[in-house]
């Protein structure tokens, strides 16, 4: 019976991932679940499983990091959210992933693809971790995604689909195209975590994501408005922060 470990920091991604798992591969036994990189290391010593499920971002050590100690010890499917020079370099290597929301089809796609290669020594990823770590930007791990409350539901959004977070008394808004919902993760916390060139500070309570600003107006007293693309409300844009769009 193939064995597999879960490196995932999230515990209700985890238990996805897991349930998941077990509908698209019932023989495959899950022999732990570690939830930072330096369990994941010590897991994979303890249990030597054949498939590590590795998320990216995780405490303690990165995904990368780990897949740096592993070697070729097991196979590895990467867990990632967006990000597209890592996407391009996976499908050139050796080595399978699956996106954040895990979509089902997908990681059917990585089962089939590992389970092909379970008769084979696991791959050398030293290339190809050598060329991830050579094209991080500034060592920097941003947010790339969020758990909102919708209703009793607790959903998964990446922060390449929303449009902008505001403070809502003790919450702060998540705001999508198409709905919105509820975080705990105050406004400072959220500024120091996300990609400042993705998510601009354009009020005390308000993050904006510059790929849906549509355009700036002002109103009859002179403020500054933000119009959004595929949202009907407008923005208010603080004094301090009007010297972002002098160029708009």
């Amino acid at each position: 019976m193939p064995t597999a470990l879960i490196a995932e920091d999230e515990p209700l991604l985890a238990e996805e991932l897991a349930d998941t798992l077990a509908k698209l591969w019932p023989d495959l036994a899950i022999v732990a679940r570690a939830r930072d990189g330096i369990e994941a290391v010590r897991m994979v010593e303890q249990h030597a499983p054949d498939v590590v499920f590795l998320d990216i971002q995780m405490p303690g050590m990165t995904g990368l990091d780990v897949a740096k100690q592993l070697g070729s010890r097991a196979h590895i499917v990467f867990v990632t959210a967006f990000d597209q020079y890592a996407i391009a370099a996976f499908e050139q290597g050796a080595v399978d992933y699956v996106l954040k929301p895990v979509a089902v089809s997908r990681l059917a796609t990585a089962v089939g693809r590992v389970k092909d290669r379970l008769g084979r020594s696991p791959p050398d990823l030293s290339g190809l971790l050598r060329d991830l770590a050579a094209h991080r930007t500034d060592g920097r791990n941003y947010l790339r995604w969020v758990n909102a409350s919708v209703g009793q539901t607790i959903k998964l959004i990446t922060v390449e689909e929303i449009c902008y977070f505001k403070a809502d008394s003790k919450y702060t808004l998540v705001v999508t195209p198409n709905a919105e919902s509820l975080i705990k993760k105050p406004i400072k916390e959220l500024s120091d975590e996300l990609d400042p060139a993705q998510f601009w500070q354009i009020h005390r309570s308000t993050l904006v994501n510059v790929n849906f600003v549509a355009g700036v107006t002002r109103d009859l007293r002179g403020h500054l408005q933000l119009k959004l693309k595929q949202r009907s409300e407008s923005l208010p844009v603080s004094e301090s922060y009007t010297h972002l769009f002098r160029q708009m």
